[in-house]
């Protein structure tokens, strides 16, 4: 049995830092990094946390698909469920992040990268053998809705990340959804409507738990992230001060989370536990987590 499996994009993630960048011309690179990304990344933040973890994605056939691929058997993630498409480019994302943090991402995202039902299906023996499915919504709605129904049927915690293009026609799986992650424009998306500040936040977390899903951790801005469950919500605050790069921490949130639940954590600790992750996340560059169990549970323990 595997811990985790993520469906979702499998990418090669370059990372460059510049002090500023020009109105035109160039800039001198003051950092660079070349990784395994994309929602991989929830895959890196699961094993560094302890768990065993799988992915189901599309790369092509190409050297950039040798290099994700080594990289995350490297990591201990089973790549038995990604697919190597024939004449397809593997995923591109270029974050070039500036010396406030702000970070601006360039991608190249090929659409015979994306997953199909099929692919998914294709998975089953690894999708089937999971305590928990994550479903990365950037991916189209027929093969995300694919992950849901089987990991369901298999008995799995049912994870969606994001929001899908028809929102509506997601509305029959809630219930089968153990956790739902998303951003507030996300879960605006699934309302039908603009989440205006933290008690609208709060209103539609307390709202999309009543649709089905027995966690709902929405992103709240600034104030940082609401997590409501069927008899309780709770506002974590943004941990850390030095924020290096924002790129990697809804991913470490979403491995944090997962880490927790799994372990047998009430909602309100696997909140501490999601955001203590995406803290130490995002004090280093590039989406690619680094995070130790003991160190992600300290800071997890000592916030509240």
């Amino acid at each position: 049995m595997v811990d985790v499996v993520v469906a979702g994009l499998v990418c090669r993630d370059l990372l460059v830092r510049v002090e500023q960048l020009p109105d035109s011309g160039s800039a001198p690179v003051t950092d660079r990094a070349e990784t395994l990304g994309g929602a991989a990344n929830i895959a890196v933040g699961a094993r560094q946390l302890g768990l065993s973890a799988g992915l189901v994605g599309v790369v092509g056939q190409d050297d950039a698909a040798d290099l994700v691929l080594t990289r995350a058997r490297d990591d201990g993630i089973d790549v038995s469920g990604v697919v190597r498409r024939t004449g397809a480019t593997t995923p591109l994302v270029v974050a070039v992040v500036t010396a406030d943090g702000t970070h601006r991402l360039l991608e190249d995202v090929p659409a015979d990268c994306l997953l199909t039902p099929a692919d998914v299906r294709a998975a089953a023996p690894l999708l089937t053998s999971a305590r928990a499915v994550v479903a990365d919504l950037q991916q189209p709605d027929d093969a995300a809705a694919e992950t849901v129904r089987l990991a369901a049927l298999a008995g799995a915690a049912v994870v969606l990340d994001g929001a899908p293009d028809d929102p509506d026609a997601f509305a029959a799986l809630l219930p089968s959804v153990t956790v739902l992650r998303a951003d507030d424009e996300e879960a605006g998306a699934y309302l039908g409507r603009r989440l205006e500040g933290v008690e609208d936040v709060v209103a539609a977390a307390r709202e999309l738990v009543a649709a089905g899903p027995s966690v709902v951790a929405l992103a709240a801005g600034s104030a940082g992230n609401v997590v409501a469950w069927r008899d309780g919500h709770h506002l974590y605050p943004l941990l850390g001060q030095d924020v290096t790069d924002l790129t990697g921490g809804g991913d470490a949130f979403v491995a944090g989370l997962l880490r927790a639940l799994l372990a047998g954590a009430d909602p309100r600790t696997a909140g501490w536990w999601a955001s203590a992750a995406a803290a130490l996340t995002v004090a280093r560059l590039g989406g690619r987590p680094d995070l130790d169990a003991t160190e992600v549970g300290d800071l997890a323990a000592r916030a509240p």
